[in-house]
């Protein structure tokens, strides 16, 4: 396989970078092509501004729907940008590698998305009729490969349970999982998640990183989380609702997006504020 690592830590000495150098070795000693876009080492651009869209009139008021349209058709991108969707068309596999800071990945990355997921490539393609709504959350671009999240946290494993006080993991990762990788086609595999990484030292890094080297290992079979297909037939067009015949009566919240009820995943959480590494 072809895969793209996007890894987003700022500092070369971190448990980040240790896992970073875990999994490309892994993926290498499997037979597999790796390439790395590291955001911070690169001092990538993560604001989204006029200089992204070439084309756009000096006096022309930025709207950045449009002008992500009008650049992606133009093949009028920006080099850097341009530059990260080739890598996203090359890879058979997509990993994201980021510290979840503030419950969320680091500004960076979600510039890095910002910018590449451009209109005409990651979304605004398909029709939209009364009977198909774009081609989205199962369909698109990227339909075919695969993608994965490798997060670390400071925080306890038990503070992320369905009854702990982050909440469940799933639900922290389902707007990356579901709203950035899903989207565009990505079959999404259950995320690796390290957690209490502030005091991780050398006797617990090994363990982790086994793990990872057997998410690694397995990259080509794990079975993708179940969501359902947006045009698949489960969910009502134009109105995007679940029909009301699936899932359980009453029920409400993310779980409902996924065929079965809940994916249930061992190995993940994240921080209530900060993770250092």
């Amino acid at each position: 396989m072809k895969i793209l690592l996007v890894y987003a830590h700022p500092e070369p000495r971190s448990l980040n970078a240790a896992l970073r150098d875990v999994a490309i070795k892994e993926l290498e000693d499997q037979g597999h092509e790796v390439r790395v876009s590291d955001l911070y080492a690169e001092a990538w651009q993560s604001q989204v501004n006029r200089a992204d869209f070439p084309l756009l009139a000096p006096d022309a008021r930025l709207v950045v729907v449009a002008a992500s349209k009008e650049a992606f058709e133009a093949d009028a991108l920006t080099p850097d940008v341009s530059a990260e969707i080739e890598k996203l068309r090359w890879a058979d596999a997509l990993i994201l590698q980021f510290p979840i800071w503030w419950y969320a990945m680091p500004a960076i990355l979600k510039g890095w998305v910002d910018r590449v997921f451009a209109y005409g490539f990651a979304y605004g393609v398909g029709e939209h009729s009364d009977k198909w709504w774009g081609d989205r959350f199962g369909q698109g671009t990227l339909v075919g490969k695969r993608a994965m999240l490798i997060v670390t946290t400071g925080g306890w494993e038990e503070h992320y349970g369905a009854r702990g006080i982050n909440g469940p993991i799933d639900d922290l990762l389902f707007p990356i999982n579901h709203g950035i990788l899903y989207y565009p086609g990505y079959d999404v595999l259950p995320p690796f998640v390290a957690y209490r990484v502030d005091g991780l030292d050398a006797g617990g890094f090994e363990p982790t990183a086994e793990r990872l080297r057997e998410r690694m290992r397995t990259l080509a079979t794990t079975p993708p989380i179940p969501y359902r297909q947006q045009n698949g037939g489960d969910y009502l067009i134009p109105s995007l609702h679940l029909r009301p015949e699936l899932g359980d009566p009453g029920a409400t919240g993310f779980g409902l997006h996924v065929a079965g009820g809940r994916n249930q995943e061992a190995g993940g959480a994240a921080k209530s504020n900060m993770s250092v590494d």
